[in-house]
């Protein structure tokens, strides 16, 4: 069976690419500074999967890390120190001299369709036009928010523990939240579409819903009332570098939570609407995938909201 690489295998976001990839048929390879990238966490099939190390910011380890593979799997890491143009297209410049059949880069946010958009969103086109420099063939998919985050060390304890769902969105904010799994699913589906080769797409979850809504599946899945609490984006950029902890340096942590609170401020004016995606336009391109993306309240009650679970600091 081809061979799919999974650079950042230990994140949430890769752990669900690597999953979805074993569960399909592939061979899986993970890549990642840690002996033991998935933490414990249960993946069926994870006995196959091999793990090589490889430095984002050192191009030399990309070739030993990456020789032998049919596709890339690729999500830009939250706290990365270099932007995003440049380490696509270093990536993509690596397989293209090892002949990959595929990079898909999956940009964790939305992809404009317009030039001048701040934070990662001009970033995202910036990044696109690097991977098609590369000579690497390639697909981009901006997923723009994930169900996932509602697990995370910030997000999970409110909720569970004081009965508030916490979020930097005004209350009027509509979202189609996505799982990562279905994020997964929508990467491996592209492989097998010759038509995604040189393609962007932004993605969603099948509904699109506000703060409310979100608190009524939430509710249906812990069997207790959950009430939205919205936060400010200051305080939403603070809530992330306290969960982050020792993990992020001491150097960075004003600066990201600055960021963050930006980043939030815009989501919410934003006439573009960066968390809305055109799902009716999305399942014309994937129909292999309508009818098969879970909505945010089967993704809930499959959910373990106990405090055994694999729990990381951001989405």
């Amino acid at each position: 069976m081809a061979l799919i690489t999974v650079i950042g295998a230990s994140g949430r976001q890769g752990m669900a690419q690597v999953r979805q990839g074993l569960k399909a048929g592939y061979d899986v390879r993970a890549i990642s500074r840690q002996e033991d990238p998935f933490g414990g966490a249960r993946i069926d099939g994870i006995e196959r999967v091999e793990v090589r190390p490889m430095d984002l910011y050192d191009p030399a380890t990309f070739k030993p890390a990456l020789e032998g593979t049919d596709y890339i799997f690729y999500t830009h890491p939250l706290q990365a120190r270099a932007d995003r143009a440049v380490l696509i297209g270093d990536l993509g410049k690596v397989g293209a001299e090892l002949g990959v059949k595929r990079l898909v880069w999956n940009t964790s946010s939305w992809i404009p369709d317009r030039p001048g958009d701040p934070f990662t969103y001009g970033e995202n086109t910036k990044g696109i036009n690097a991977l098609w420099r590369s000579g690497c063939p390639g697909t981009v998919f901006g997923s723009v928010l994930f169900m996932d985050n509602l697990l995370t060390n910030w997000a999970r304890p409110f909720i569970v523990n004081e009965g508030r769902y916490v979020y930097p969105h005004n209350p009027q904010l509509e979202a189609n939240w996505i799982s990562l799994d279905d994020v997964a699913r929508f990467m491996l589906t592209s492989l097998e579409r010759p038509d995604m080769e040189g393609a962007w797409l932004n993605i969603g979850g099948p509904e699109r819903l506000v703060g409310k809504q979100v608190t009524q599946y939430l509710s249906e899945a812990l069997d207790k009332e959950i009430r939205y609490d919205p936060c400010t984006p200051e305080e939403f950029g603070k809530y992330l570098v306290d969960a982050a902890g020792d993990t992020m340096p001491e150097e960075m942590r004003a600066d990201f939570a600055a960021g963050i609170a930006a980043f939030y401020e815009y989501n919410n004016t934003a006439p573009t609407k960066p968390f809305e995606v055109d799902m009716d336009y999305v399942l014309e391109r994937f129909p292999e995938l309508d009818g098969e993306l879970e909505t945010l309240g089967e993704w809930t009650k499959r959910q373990d909201w106990g405090e055994s679970n694999f729990r990381p600091a951001f989405g």
